[in-house]
């Protein structure tokens, strides 16, 4: 299969750090790899506001058509939020050179449309979409309606965007009535397990932290682990046996929390995240070896705070130690000393009988 070939633009402000600017863009480029792509250019431009109507610029502009006419590149990914008359603008000037152009939440969808696999996760998907393309629609209307002879003219354009308008607000109140359904089913499950006992521990943390190759680890459930971000769209549920304690909790896995993770993806999402919402202790799990770790984490806590969840018990994990030097562990013991954090390896199953000893001591 051809993999699409894209330019990625990135706006930073004048003060932005270095290493902050080549990480949003390597993240970027992370997001465009599992979506099954590759990077032919990447472009930085450091301004205090983005361009009103094109978000990029003329001259940024004039500058990207000429790489793509050189690069052959098919698709322009700018790595924010497009608001609905930039994105048409942006649109108007490149679909010419038949280039597709998409901003981050485009391309996480699209990765989100790739890795569903339940009925759940595809309505929730869907349902993103369907908010996402919305203001779209109206800025695409407003358009046609002033090609199509000025203000309060009804042209045929403008009818077609009534249609599809309505079409958005049918479908989209649809999949709210079948996600209320999963819901209810989801909800009534919990109560199950609550009557019969059962403890609940939710791992959550930054996408391709580790956490589903922690949950494979200690419930030796057969999920899906791969070096991608967004792997897991859909709760996945384990029983762990705690030796000490002789009784089993239930651990459920997520979707992986990303930096600027728009609200309207977190609220899709929310049935999944009722595991995290309902959960008795949180494991938050963190790549150890990532140079980003502290950022990471407080975007993770601050999510956490909009699902209203943050002053739940929480255990911090910090994973993939097997990739650190005893100097490297050393120094992030003494800087994260206020976290208590646990020391583990998912993959290599280092320090995992410590942690089930930790839920046990803080779940009953």
């Amino acid at each position: 299969m051809k993999k699409p070939k894209a330019i990625l633009v990135d706006i930073i402000t004048p003060d932005t750090a270095p290493e902050e600017s080549l990480a949003r863009l390597n993240e970027l480029e992370s997001l465009l790899v599992t979506y099954g792509g590759f990077v032919i250019v990447r472009k930085i431009q450091r301004k205090q506001v983005p361009d009103y109507r094109t978000y990029i610029g003329k001259g940024k502009v004039q500058e990207i058509l000429e790489d793509t006419e050189q690069s052959k590149a098919e698709y322009l990914i700018i790595n924010n939020l497009l608001k609905p008359g930039q994105l048409y603008n942006l649109t108007e000037q490149f679909e010419k050179h038949a280039v597709t152009v998409w901003d981050k939440v485009d391309l996480i969808l699209k990765i989100f449309e790739k890795h569903a696999s339940t009925k759940e996760a595809k309505l929730q998907i869907e349902l993103a979409q369907l908010r996402h393309l919305g203001p779209r629609i109206f800025k695409m209307g407003g358009e046609l309606m002033r090609q199509g002879g000025g203000i309060g003219t009804r042209g045929q354009g403008e009818t077609n965007i009534e249609i599809m308008k309505r079409h958005i607000r049918t479908r989209e109140q649809k999949i709210k009535t079948d996600l209320k359904k999963i819901e209810k089913n989801q909800a009534g499950q919990r109560r199950q397990r609550k009557k019969h006992g059962f403890k609940t521990v939710a791992i959550v943390g930054y996408t391709n932290a580790g956490k589903s190759a922690l949950l494979t680890s200690l419930t030796k459930k057969n999920v899906k682990v791969k070096n991608e971000l967004f792997a897991t769209l859909d709760s996945r549920i384990g029983k762990v046996y705690l030796n000490d304690i002789g009784q089993s909790v239930l651990i459920s896995d997520t979707i992986g929390f990303i930096r600027d993770l728009p609200p309207e993806l977190i609220e899709a999402f929310k049935s999944t995240l009722a595991e995290t919402i309902y959960a008795d202790l949180l494991l938050h799990v963190v790549d150890c070896n990532d140079f980003e770790l502290e950022w990471k984490i407080d975007v993770v806590q601050k999510i956490l705070e909009e699902l209203e969840c943050s002053d739940k018990r929480t255990i911090f994990v910090f994973n993939k130690i097997d990739l650190l030097s005893p100097r490297q562990r050393k120094n992030l013991e003494q800087k994260y000393a206020h976290l208590n954090p646990l020391f583990i390896s998912a993959v290599q199953k280092v320090g995992l009988e410590e942690l089930k000893l930790k839920i046990g001591t803080l779940i009953y």
